[in-house]
């Protein structure tokens, strides 16, 4: 019986032949990565083991959660991961000015690639499948053990293949295929599992489509979501990535436990209501749902595509008076291009406050927290219960052509019902 990729890249970093799923297995690791929040604790731990760290080209440290610092307690936070990365000659160090955030710049970056074993210390590390690499998020002690040994233990997971067929319209991105994804399997539908993509409709797919399905593999509770690797996905790590890599496919006999199918061709707008990103609603289908503000960003949608469909809905209008718009780009690089393109005017002759990149609002750190009773359309990745802000504020989940839309009208809108 054939494997399919996932398996074969464990298998491939626990140097067997074969694995299979529900087997444990102890994996080589190609990336460790950690942020300002989940590094610290680690450290604590990987202190204990006494170190060194196992290879300082292989460990990501990134400061992009409560940065720039919002108070002395984050400040600390980030200086302690400041003088890890000092003490231990960390390469990949990306100090505030210089990266971004962790999920952005890891590709962006060349840093992750095809056939990798990548662990980090953050839910959404999951991202990097969209690159045919395996990466999922790890607990502190398992990062504390990777910094220090670069092995970390695995049971390897059932996988569910997601065939994707037909052309994603033009008013269509990636969040609102993972959104009705989600919404059909549940946010616990993928719990420990696999989500393979495949079909002639990834082809419709752009890269930054691939990373913000994968992103968000984690809201339906999967291990990881990984895209085989395609032209799509050499044109993009051509110019980035320069350490060799290896292609995976899976065998046409690979075992999976079972098979979604979507048709990207019938695929309308969307938006996942409060409190689940499983509470997937067609946009046409609902009412009147005014807003108080908008947040276009985030490791899931703060990639350069995203704010060229963003800039390209606000340009020539005003957003609502009654509405906050935040923009986020997600790394340097994409503020830049950002500026070249002339989008950062646009947002701010919109009305739209332009920040330098943070995950910020997303996790309800800093940049746009909400007051009870507010309610926000955003191109973040979670809509729990007080997760930007007041427990009795609302999230709503988003695109960034249905946020951009939504922040122009002040509710909640789609592209077509702009005049």
């Amino acid at each position: 019986m054939g494997m399919n990729m996932t398996e074969k890249i464990l298998a491939a970093h626990a140097g067997v032949e074969k694995v299979s799923a529900g087997q444990l297995i102890t994996c080589s690791l190609d990336m460790v990565l950690a942020n300002d929040v989940t590094a610290p604790p680690s450290f604590k731990e990987f202190d204990k083991i006494g170190g060194p760290v196992f290879d300082n080209t292989k460990i990501a440290l990134i400061p992009d959660h409560f940065t720039p610092n919002k108070d002395i307690k984050s400040a600390q936070l980030a200086k302690s991961v400041r003088e890890f990365a000092d003490k231990h000659n960390i390469i990949n160090y990306f100090e505030v000015g210089r990266g971004g955030i962790e999920h952005v710049i890891l590709p962006e970056k060349g840093i992750v690639a095809p056939g990798m074993l990548t662990i980090g210390a953050d839910s959404h590390t999951c991202t990097y499948g969209a690159l045919g690499g395996f990466s999922t998020g790890v607990g502190t002690t398992d990062l504390a053990v990777g910094l220090a040994t670069g092995k970390a233990w695995f049971k390897v997971p059932e996988t569910i293949k997601v065939e994707l067929s037909g052309e994603k319209p033009h008013d269509i991105t990636g969040k609102d295929v993972i959104l009705t994804l989600i919404g059909m399997i549940g946010v616990d539908g993928a719990l420990y599992k696999a989500l393979e993509f495949t079909g002639e409709g990834i082809k419709s797919l752009s890269m930054d489509d691939r990373f913000t399905i994968s992103n968000m593999a984690i809201e339906a509770g999967g291990k990881n979501g990984i895209f085989p690797v395609d032209e799509t996905t050499l044109t993009y790590i051509k110019n980035r990535v320069k350490a060799p890599y290896k292609i995976f496919t899976s065998d046409p006999d690979a075992q999976y436990c079972r098979t979604v199918r979507i048709n990207l061709s019938d695929l309308v707008p969307v938006v996942a209501f409060p409190h689940l990103p499983g509470n997937t609603k067609r946009i046409a289908d609902i009412g009147n749902i005014p807003i108080d503000q908008v947040v276009i960003g985030s490791c899931t949608n703060g990639r350069i595509e995203d704010m060229k469909i963003a800039a390209n809905i606000l340009k020539g209008h005003t957003i609502d008076k009654n509405v906050r718009c935040i923009v986020i780009p997600g790394s340097q690089q994409v503020y830049r291009q950002s500026m070249q393109a002339g989008y950062i005017d646009i947002f701010i002759e919109a009305g739209a406050a332009v920040s330098t990149p943070t995950c910020g609002p997303c996790l309800g750190a800093h940049m746009g927290i909400l007051a009870a009773g507010e309610r926000c359309v955003s191109t973040t990745n979670r809509n729990f219960r007080g997760r930007m802000g007041h427990i009795d504020s609302e999230v709503y989940l988003a695109g960034p052509q249905v946020a951009a839309a939504s922040a122009v009208l002040g509710k909640i809108a789609q592209p077509s019902d702009l005049k």
